[in-house]
């Protein structure tokens, strides 16, 4: 029987260890049953999950939401759950989607539910997915949440487009003048350097150091590749460990501007997250759960964390969220009134429309501010090292004349 090691918490703290069970969902149950709240969980080297499929990679976003847009059109046409998912191995685009699909149908056709069927496949299916359509199939509305998964899946695809569209623009200029300023140093100044060496004169100081940064880059080019490769390779070692995750992700919260973006993103898919899975009757102790694990912000997965301890004690969500340092008032406020009138899941799915707005804004105000500051940069570090390289030569002009 396979083994799965798993990391957790019960109310005396953090705990982990190992446990066998034959597939990850049937771990996560027997855990649970334990009191152990699951926060992370792996099958062990050397094991293999009896009847688990490993399929080759992720599923396109789009991909996803066009196959359960069109498994909950076919549901609420009332055609077999057998048949539908025949009907989507056949017509979907992506391969590995396809595969996964055709093995969930012989799967509900040998007696699993969908919910059981989908589980064997993780890599696919999250636990948001699966939690919700278990709901579905136990409440008879199978196709109602799949349509609310579709929505869900078209959003979130949508705010990851947002931050990549924020983030491409001043990485590719930085990485742009980083190669141009390389090529300078290595191939253009040392070209400079030996007419100006031949010419006998004192250089001013800018164009010293620029001589001496060509010299430095000459002598050292391989060790600098290897600080930086060895740098990024630092900084990704330090994020996969619990403590630097946390530190970067907080940190990446404060920054100026960049970090009100992450904030507002942070907000939208929270408040998406657990309005659908409370709209879809998960409930709310196991919607929190699953919000925090889809987070992407260990500031923000302490902070829901910390929310459903205090629910679980009987107080309510506003509390907790107005202690963290993560949601505006704005937002505890509107919480706490949809707590109070019992519409929570609709004033989520209000506040969750109005952050995807704020974040449009907020893309749309850092890429206005952030194109004048790359010209900036590049003119200061390219120009600059240009002005510098054509000062003696302005020099011996004018001691010309």
């Amino acid at each position: 029987m396979p083994v799965f090691v798993y990391q957790g918490r019960t109310s005396q703290g953090s705990t982990a260890g190992e446990i066998e069970a034959t597939d990850r969902a049937k771990a996560v149950g027997e855990l649970r049953q334990r009191q152990i709240l699951v926060t992370g969980i792996r099958e062990k080297a050397g094991t293999k999950a009896a009847g688990v499929a490993r399929p080759g990679g992720k599923v396109k976003d789009r991909d996803m939401a066009v196959f359960t847009r069109q498994f909950s059109t076919m549901i609420d046409a009332g055609l077999p759950l057998v048949q539908c998912l025949n009907i989507l191995a056949e017509q979907t685009e992506s391969k590995n989607l396809r595969a996964v699909t055709a093995r969930t149908a012989r799967d509900v056709e040998s007696g699993l539910t969908l919910a059981e069927a989908l589980r064997k496949h993780p890599r696919v299916f999250d636990e948001l997915f699966t939690s919700m359509v278990e709901v579905g199939e136990a409440g008879g509305i199978l196709d109602t949440v799949l349509q609310r998964l579709s929505v869900y899946i078209e959003k979130a695809a949508s705010l990851k487009r947002k931050i990549k569209s924020a983030m491409i623009y001043p990485l590719t200029i930085i990485g742009v003048a980083m190669v141009v300023v390389l090529f300078m140093l290595t191939f253009v100044i040392p070209a400079f350097s030996k007419m100006f060496a031949a010419l006998g004169t004192d250089l001013p100081l800018p164009t010293m150091a620029v001589v001496w940064l060509s010299g430095f880059a000459q002598r050292f080019f391989l060790l600098i590749i290897a600080g930086i490769a060895g740098l990024v390779f630092g900084v990704r070692a330090f994020y996969k460990s619990a403590r630097g995750k946390f530190l970067i992700d907080d940190l990446l919260l404060r920054i100026p501007v960049f970090g009100t973006l992450l904030r507002k993103v942070a907000v939208a898919r929270f408040t998406r997250t657990l309005g659908t899975l409370v709209s879809s009757g998960v409930p709310i102790l196991e919607g929190l759960r699953i919000t925090a694990r889809t987070a992407g912000n260990r500031v923000v997965e302490k902070a829901v964390l910390t929310t459903r301890d205090s629910v679980m004690a009987g107080r309510t969500l506003a509390d907790p969220l107005k202690a963290s340092t993560v949601f505006p008032p704005m937002v505890v406020q509107m919480i706490n009134v949809g707590e109070q009138t019992g519409a929570l899941d609709a004033m989520l799915a209000k506040i969750a429309d109005f952050y995807d707005d704020e974040v449009d804004t907020a893309v749309g105000a850092l890429t206005a501010l952030m194109e004048p500051l790359m010209i900036v940069f590049l003119g200061v570090v390219i120009g600059g090292m240009v002005v510098a390289m054509y000062l003696p030569i302005f020099k011996m002009v004018t001691l010309f004349k």
